[in-house]
């Protein structure tokens, strides 16, 4: 087997001719550690993905059209086994677009027997877990605005965390029927502090609670997070990251409608040199008919960001109105045209780059 090792075969793993005894003992000690010395079995592994492109043109308020080609490609690799006592043991990994090469950074999740399961390591942060999906544009179009607005539009932008985290996802019907519950912890990820904030620690608690209305399923979900975070020089953030939301969502029949709210602190610009308090409103709704998916959606994000101990005094804000037409031209491809309007303001002033996006794609599921 390949887990016995000779002086020959490791003279002809060194590509340099080194015989590298040391770190192969190591190796092996550390396969015979985990209980697989004699174990030539691989796990179960799936792998699923898309790939998405089209055009986008975009239309800024003071400034010259412009049209480019959109991608979104994602690859990703699934891993998993169950032991004997029925746990199963999964993580994965992606490999994306062109801009970002690939994500490495999945931990490993534990489901237990109960339904219950532990995510570990890069868990995320339970607040973020249970945000509700707001319906908007399906299409890759986006506006771009000036880069100090630090407005958000998403319920989930003060789930701050660490890479040493976990976070415990009970299962269904938790307390109480319909409830599902997550609860995350992270703490330092052992760099060294710098002149410029980062997030030490976070705590979190999110849940979700799924009951009926006659014909209308309905959804609740909340989050509650708080983040510690230090820098070298002074002065120190005066609100640390962290805050709550709520949304809810309806469906009845083919028709979704869904509204969320959230409000809190963060931090914004390179390095997290500004704090950030924030508010989001948004809503949606979605309508599906034969193979015809219809979105349309709503967010307004206001913030006032000042240095780091220094809390802003005038507002930032970003309205954004979506609406995008699906095709199910075929099993998994997808036609979509999308348009989204922003109209932006920086420290209270308007934004010229802010304005209004078509896209005309397709995308390709496996």
């Amino acid at each position: 087997m390949l887990l016995v090792f000779n002086e020959y075969s490791l003279t002809q793993i060194n590509s340099k001719g080194v015989i590298m005894k040391k770190e192969l003992l190591m190796g092996t000690a550390l396969v015979s550690t985990l209980g697989a010395a004699s174990v030539a079995e691989a796990v179960t592994a799936s792998y699923g993905g898309n790939h998405q492109t089209g055009m986008e043109f975009d239309s800024p308020t003071g400034g010259t059209d412009t049209n480019a080609q959109i991608n979104d490609n994602n690859f990703t690799v699934s891993l998993s086994e169950t032991t004997d006592g029925g746990m199963t043991i999964s993580s994965s990994f992606k490999v994306m677009d062109e801009n970002t090469k690939e994500d490495y950074d999945a931990g490993f999740t534990l489901a237990f027997t109960d339904g219950s399961k532990l995510d570990v390591l890069n868990a995320g942060n339970a607040s973020g877990s249970h945000a509700v999906s707001i319906p908007s544009s399906a299409g890759a179009e986006g506006v771009t605005v000036t880069s100090t607005n630090s407005a958000s539009t998403g319920l989930d932008f003060m789930t701050a965390s660490t890479a040493l985290g976990v976070e415990y996802h009970t299962a269904s019907d938790f307390l109480a029927d319909g409830l599902s519950m997550s609860f995350s912890a992270s703490t330092d990820n052992g760099a060294n502090a710098v002149a410029t904030y980062r997030t030490d620690s976070h705590y979190a608690i999110g849940a979700t609670y799924v009951t009926s209305a006659g014909d209308t399923a309905v959804t609740i979900g909340a989050g509650i997070s708080a983040s510690e975070g230090s820098k070298t020089s002074t002065p120190a953030i005066t609100n640390d990251i962290g805050g709550i939301h709520v949304g809810v969502s309806a469906v009845t029949g083919d028709l979704t409608v869904a509204v969320g709210f959230a409000d809190g602190d963060t931090t914004s610009g390179d390095k997290n040199t500004n704090e950030v308090a924030g508010e989001v409103v948004s809503a949606g709704v979605k309508y599906v008919t034969g193979d015809l998916t219809f979105n349309v959606g709503v967010a307004n994000g206001t913030s006032k960001d000042g240095g780091i101990g220094t809390p802003g005094t005038t507002e930032d804000s970003k309205d954004v109105t979506s609406a995008s037409i699906s095709y199910a031209v075929a099993s998994g491809v997808t036609a979509i045209l999308g348009y989204t309007d922003v109209d932006s303001a920086d420290e209270g002033t308007n934004d010229t780059t802010d304005g209004s996006a078509w896209y005309i794609g397709a995308n390709m599921s496996f």
